[in-house]
C-alpha cells in the first residue's frame, strides 16, 4: 500500500509540474503577444502623428528606374528650319521667270531720254548727299563699273559658303534652296516692287556727265537708278549668311550683331564701286542696302522652326524617397544645340 502511495505521489508531483509549465509558457506568449501589440501600436501612432510625404512638382529630376516607364521620352531635337519644298520651288521657279522675263520687257525697254530732259538735268537741284556722285572722275567709270559688276557673283557665292559650317552642312540641301528663295525675292523686289525700276524713272549719274557721248547718256537704261540692285543682292547674300550662321549658333548671342557690322561692309564697298561707276545716287544705294538686310534675315525668319510644347510626366527623389509629377513648357523654343 505504502508503494502505491509513493507512486501516487510521484504521479501527481508530475501533473502538477506540466500544469505549472503550460501555465508559464501560456504567460510568457501572453506577455509577447502583448509586447509585439504595443509595438505595433505605438509605431501606427507615430504613423498617424507624421506628416505626408510631400508631391514634390520638379524639371527633370532624377527618376527611379522603377517609375521610368511612367516617363515621357526625352524630346528629340528640332530642325533649325522648315522647308516645305513645294511652295518654296514652285515661288522661285515662277520668281526667276518673272525676273527673267522683266530684264528685257522692264529694265531695258525704257525709252531714251530726249534732248529736252538732258537739257533740264541740274546737279545744283540735286541734294546735297547724291551731288556726291556728280562729283567723281568720269574717265575712271569703266573700271570700276567692271569691278562692281565681277564683285557681285562673288558675294553671291560667298553668301552660298555658309552651307560649309559644320553644323550648317548636315541642312545643307535645305539651306540653299533657301538662300535661292531669298535672292529671287530681292531680284523681284528690285524688278516689280514700287521702289524698284518698275515703277521709278529716276536718271543714273551718268546721264549728268557732258564727258560721254550723248548715246551713252541718253540710252534708256539711265532711268534705272533707283534703287540699286546691286548693292541689294550684295547685302541680302551677306546678311543671309549671318542670320543661318547665328541660328545656328546661338551660344555667340549678342556678338551676332558684330558680324552684322562685318557683313555691312562688302556691301557698302559694293555700292562705293557703282557710285564712282556713275550707275547710282547714295540714296540709292543705302535703300538698296536697307531691301537687301531685310530680305537676307526676313527669309530665314520665316523658315524659323519655333516649337511649344507641354511634356509631363512622373518622377522620383531618391534623397527624400518622395514621388512626384514633372511638368515643363517650352514657349517658343528656339534651339539650343543646333549642331551638337
Amino acid at each position: 500500500m505504502n508503494r502505491n502511495r509513493t507512486a501516487g505521489k510521484k504521479q501527481e508531483a508530475i501533473f502538477s509540474t506540466g500544469r505549472r509549465l503550460v501555465r508559464a509558457t501560456r504567460n510568457a506568449l501572453r506577455a509577447v503577444g502583448l509586447l509585439l501589440a504595443g509595438t505595433l501600436a505605438a509605431e501606427a501612432q507615430d504613423l498617424a502623428d507624421a506628416p505626408p510625404a510631400p508631391v514634390r512638382f520638379c524639371l527633370d529630376a532624377p527618376a527611379n528606374p522603377a517609375l521610368q516607364r511612367f516617363q515621357r521620352a526625352p524630346e528629340t531635337a528640332r530642325p533649325v528650319y522648315r522647308m516645305n519644298y513645294w511652295v518654296s520651288g514652285t515661288f522661285s521657279a515662277l520668281a526667276t521667270a518673272g525676273n527673267v522675263f522683266a530684264i528685257p520687257h522692264i529694265l531695258h525697254a525704257k525709252p531714251e531720254l530726249t534732248d529736252a530732259e538732258l537739257a533740264a538735268l541740274n546737279p545744283q537741284a540735286v541734294n546735297g548727299i547724291d551731288r556726291w556722285a556728280l562729283r567723281q572722275d568720269p574717265s575712271k567709270r569703266e573700271a570700276f563699273y567692271k569691278a562692281s559688276d565681277v564683285m557681285l557673283p562673288a558675294l553671291m557665292l560667298a553668301g552660298g559658303a555658309v552651307v560649309l559650317d559644320g553644323r550648317v552642312k548636315k541642312d545643307w540641301g535645305k539651306v540653299l534652296v533657301m538662300y535661292y528663295e531669298m535672292q529671287a525675292v530681292a531680284f523681284t523686289l528690285y524688278n516689280f516692287s514700287f521702289f524698284g525700276p518698275a515703277f521709278q524713272n529716276k536718271i543714273r549719274p551718268v546721264a549728268y556727265y557732258d564727258y560721254f557721248p550723248m548715246s551713252l547718256r541718253r540710252g534708256g537704261n539711265q532711268r534705272n537708278s533707283f534703287f540699286s540692285g546691286h548693292v541689294a543682292q550684295s547685302t541680302a547674300a551677306t546678311f543671309f549668311m549671318v542670320k543661318v550662321y547665328s541660328d545656328y549658333h546661338p551660344e555667340i548671342g549678342s556678338k551676332k550683331y558684330l558680324l552684322y557690322g562685318l557683313a555691312s561692309v562688302p556691301p557698302l564697298v559694293q555700292g562705293y564701286l557703282r557710285m564712282k561707276a556713275l550707275a547710282h545716287f547714295p540714296s540709292d544705294i543705302l535703300t538698296g542696302f536697307a531691301l537687301g538686310a531685310v530680305c537676307g534675315i526676313a527669309v530665314p525668319a520665316l523658315h524659323r522652326y519655333h516649337d511649344r510644347s507641354v511634356q509631363a510626366g512622373v518622377t522620383y527623389l531618391p534623397s527624400t524617397g518622395s514621388a512626384g509629377i514633372r511638368l515643363s513648357w517650352t514657349p517658343g523654343r528656339k534651339r539650343e544645340s543646333s549642331g551638337r
